[in-house]
């Protein structure tokens, strides 16, 4: 089976923004508590937060977070996470029917975002509270003093602001099962309002307003449409959640659900110019697809959990999933589909990053360790800064229903001018056929091959365990061959492989 590509240095799709490569802490489960903070572990710092975790966040070079929720924020008050520790309240979180201590409130996570490297992306709760609340932790977080709330922040041990620029507007406020949950009108006329209200202290402000929860919600794309029109002009991103799932053991069909993420933002994107067509706004408005992984391994134990759990427990194990090989296939989709539509998707949010349908697995007391994601996650993360290309794909394709025709070939190519690289990041979705692949390189002048790092198991199902962390892990490629400004590289069946090539 043969396929050919042609990328060429003048054909470029966008610069790639560094968040695109985001990440996201809900206080849910144990992606908080025991994940990244766990003051009696053998690794915390002075802040009780684990050094093991940190280092793997460094490691994936993660360059912003989102904080609290997420489900959790639309019933959250943000003031309870501040002050003395042995004051602040235990609160009943209603999103997942568990109890919440505040341990780790905003001064904590972002001290810990300082520690790991990334910038902080905080939401505010516009489900049970609403415009001043926002405007208040606003204050609290980015004046730098001489006001009730700034004053506060300096009083509890932080004298400079912390200058967060990335502000969500909220959660999922389409969801039916969101605290708060409103209809487009009502929420667009909300967000407009606390838009309008927080850039009236900070025009800089990039403000996130709630897209759809996902593109089989009977109000999308409308939803979308109405949003806009109240907000166009006071925010720059609207979010988008997508969540994958293999639930009928279709390796072929789940892996091409990457085509209908692909359908997802160019609807969007298409909602997006016809609002600004009609305000006849010279403003543009990108996307953040702020939740996006696969989940639905945990699913079912999770029921399970929640039924059997008397009260309200603390930080249970929830939304646990153990990725599989095929998995790391499914996420490497993704972030090719990202890379292909930089053009419009500037920020995206791998959910979550710890313990939490997680890239970095933890146990209380135990170690750390790398989930089969972790890798395709980190390679693009790493490796994936630059300019987008724009490919010319000629590949072998097989039918799916609903979906289509999708190409067995799934790649991406970033190229970094200042560094004179060039990436390519490939996923060979056939099952059971090698894809001999030749890229023609035109443009980029003589290249050398700088690495080659592939991700293949004869077992799909194959996890990476606290027992066994090394089940998955990146091999050294072989067999590429650079003649003529042609690459030609054989990619096994199920694979993932990363080529970066050196001018």
């Amino acid at each position: 089976m043969k396929a050919t590509v042609t990328a060429h240095s003048k054909y470029t799709i966008s610069e790639i923004d560094p968040r695109l490569y985001g990440s996201f802490v809900e206080h849910l489960g144990r992606a908080v508590y025991t994940g990244i903070y766990e003051p009696q572990h053998a690794t915390a710092d002075e802040n009780g937060m684990r050094r093991d975790v940190i280092e793997l966040v460094r490691e994936l070079n993660v360059p912003i977070v989102r904080y609290p929720g997420g489900n959790f924020v639309s019933a959250y008050n943000w003031e309870d996470g501040i002050g003395p520790k042995e004051s602040r309240p235990t609160r009943l979180d209603l999103a997942w029917h568990t109890s919440e201590s505040n341990q780790v409130g905003i001064h904590e996570f972002a001290e810990w975002c300082a520690a790991v490297d990334a910038e902080m992306m905080l939401a505010v709760n516009l489900g049970s509270r609403g415009l001043d609340e926002a405007r208040n932790f606003l204050e609290y977080v980015n004046h730098p003093g001489g006001s009730e709330w700034s004053d506060k922040r300096r009083a509890n041990g932080r004298a400079e602001p912390w200058n967060v620029k990335v502000w969500c507007l909220g959660n999922e406020m389409d969801g039916p099962w969101q605290i708060g949950h409103k209809t487009a009108d009502e929420y667009g006329r909300l967000a407009h309002e606390t838009a309008k209200a927080m850039r009236a202290f900070d025009n800089s402000l990039e403000l996130v307003v709630c897209g759809s929860s996902n593109s089989h919600m009977p109000t999308y794309p409308e939803w979308e449409a109405t949003v806009l029109e109240h907000t166009y002009n006071e925010v720059d991103y609207i979010s988008l959640h997508m969540y994958f799932e293999n639930r009928a053991k279709n390796t072929a069909n789940y892996l091409a659900r990457s085509i209908e993420l692909d359908n997802y933002i160019r609807t969007v994107a298409g909602v997006i110019a016809y609002i600004k067509a009609k305000k006849r706004s010279s403003k543009d408005v990108f996307i953040s697809f702020d939740e996006w992984n696969v989940w639905y391994h945990s699913k079912e134990r999770d029921k399970a959990t929640l039924a059997g759990a008397h009260g309200w427990p603390h930080a249970p194990a929830l939304l646990e999933d153990d990725y599989n090989f095929e998995d790391v296939l499914q996420v490497g989709c993704i972030l090719n589909t990202f890379i292909n539509r930089a053009d419009v998707v500037k920020i995206a949010c791998l959910a979550q990053l710890v313990n939490v349908i997680a890239p970095i697995m933890t146990v209380p007391g135990g170690q750390a360790w790398r989930q089969t994601i972790f890798y395709p996650y980190f390679f693009a993360s790493v490796y994936g800064r630059g300019t987008a290309l724009k490919l010319h794909v000629e590949s072998p394709s097989y039918p799916v229903d609903g979906i289509g025709e999708v190409s067995y070939l799934d790649i991406s190519a970033v190229h970094d001018a200042g560094k004179r690289t060039v990436t390519f990041f490939i996923v060979n979705r056939h099952g059971t056929e090698t894809l001999d692949l030749n890229i023609r390189l035109e443009g980029f002048g003589a290249l050398t091959l700088a690495e080659d790092q592939v991700l293949a198991h004869s077992d799909i199902n194959v996890t990476n365990t606290a027992e066994s962390p090394n089940n998955v892990v990146p091999g050294k490629g072989e067999g590429v061959e650079l003649s003529d400004g042609t690459l030609a590289a054989g990619m096994q069946p199920l694979s993932y492989r990363m080529i970066r090539l050196q001018g």
